[in-house]
C-alpha cells in the first residue's frame, strides 16, 4: 500500500486530498495542528488507510523532524508521495504585520517546506539505492496563483512565489529518485483562506474566471493526485494551474 503524507490535511484542500487518496487505496499520513478537524477526519475515514498527526509547521523543532520521526519512531519503511499543503494567509497590507507574523509565514508556507521536502527525498533517494522498489516518488507542493501574479498581502504572495522557485530547483536535485511538482489554485471556495480575501478581490478573480463553475477543494485535489500518479510520471519541476482559466500564460 503506497503511504502519502499530507500536512495541513485538516480543512480545505488537504482534507479533500487525504479523503481522495484513502479512497483510491493509498494509506494517508496526514499531518495538521487542528486537532478537531483531524478527529473529524478520523471519523469519516477507515483507521486502517489513516493515521493522524498533531503538528504545527511554524515551529522549528516540528518541521526538522516531522519526516525523520516518521521512519525512525513511527517504523515507516518507505514513502510514495509528500503533499506540501499547510499554509497561512492573513489577507492584509505589509504594513500591518508585526515581526511574529512574518516569522509564522515565512516558516509555515516556505521555510517547513524546504526541510519536510529535503528529508523526505535524501531518505527515499537512500531507499532506492538498493531497494527492488525502484519508483519513483513524488511531492507536490501547493503554491498560488498569488506567487504568479502577486497579492494585495505581499508575504503571502512572497512565500508562494519562492515554492514556485523551490519547486523547480528541487526538480533539479531530487531528480532521478524523486519528482517535484505544484498546483497553483486561483479562488478555491470552501476553505479558511477564501473567507479572507478581501470581497473586491474575490470579485476579480471571479471576473477574470473564463470557466464558471466555481472552484472547489476537491477541484484542486484531483490535479494532486493526478501528479501524485503514475500518471504524471513524465512531469517534474511543472507548475499547474487550477483557476477556471483566470490567468492565461
Amino acid at each position: 500500500m503506497k503511504k502519502v503524507v499530507i500536512t495541513g490535511a485538516a480543512n480545505g484542500i488537504g482534507r479533500a486530498t487525504a479523503i481522495a487518496c484513502v479512497e483510491a487505496g493509498y494509506y494517508v499520513v496526514a499531518a495538521d495542528k487542528d486537532r478537531c478537524g483531524l478527529q473529524a477526519l478520523q471519523k469519516n475515514l477507515s483507521l486502517l488507510r489513516l493515521e493522524t498527526h498533531l503538528a504545527d509547521f511554524s515551529q522549528p523543532q516540528v518541521y526538522r523532524s516531522f519526516i525523520s520521526g516518521l521512519y525512525d519512531r513511527h517504523h515507516h519503511r518507505t514513502l510514495h508521495g509528500l503533499v506540501n499543503n499547510a499554509g497561512l494567509y492573513h489577507g492584509k497590507s505589509v504594513y500591518e504585520y508585526s515581526d511574529e507574523e512574518m516569522e509564522e509565514m515565512w516558516a509555515v508556507n516556505l521555510k517547513s517546506l524546504i526541510y519536510l521536502s529535503k528529508d523526505f527525498a535524501m531518505r527515499e533517494q537512500d531507499r532506492s539505492q538498493g531497494a527492488h522498489d525502484s519508483s519513483v516518488r513524488s511531492i507536490v507542493n501547493i503554491t498560488s496563483v498569488a506567487g504568479e501574479v502577486g497579492s494585495m498581502d505581499a508575504l503571502y504572495g512572497a512565500t508562494k512565489a519562492g515554492v514556485i522557485g523551490l519547486t523547480k530547483a528541487n526538480a533539479w536535485n531530487f531528480a532521478p529518485h524523486v519528482r517535484v511538482n505544484a498546483v497553483s489554485p486561483a479562488l478555491i471556495r470552501e476553505t479558511s483562506i477564501h473567507d479572507r480575501i478581501p470581497e473586491h478581490r474575490r470579485k476579480e478573480y471571479e471576473r477574470q474566471e473564463v470557466l464558471k463553475d466555481p472552484i472547489h477543494p476537491e477541484g484542486v485535489a484531483d490535479v494532486i493526485m493526478f501528479l501524485l500518479s503514475d500518471q504524471s510520471r513524465n512531469l517534474t519541476g511543472k507548475v499547474i494551474a487550477v483557476d477556471n482559466g483566470a490567468y492565461p500564460r
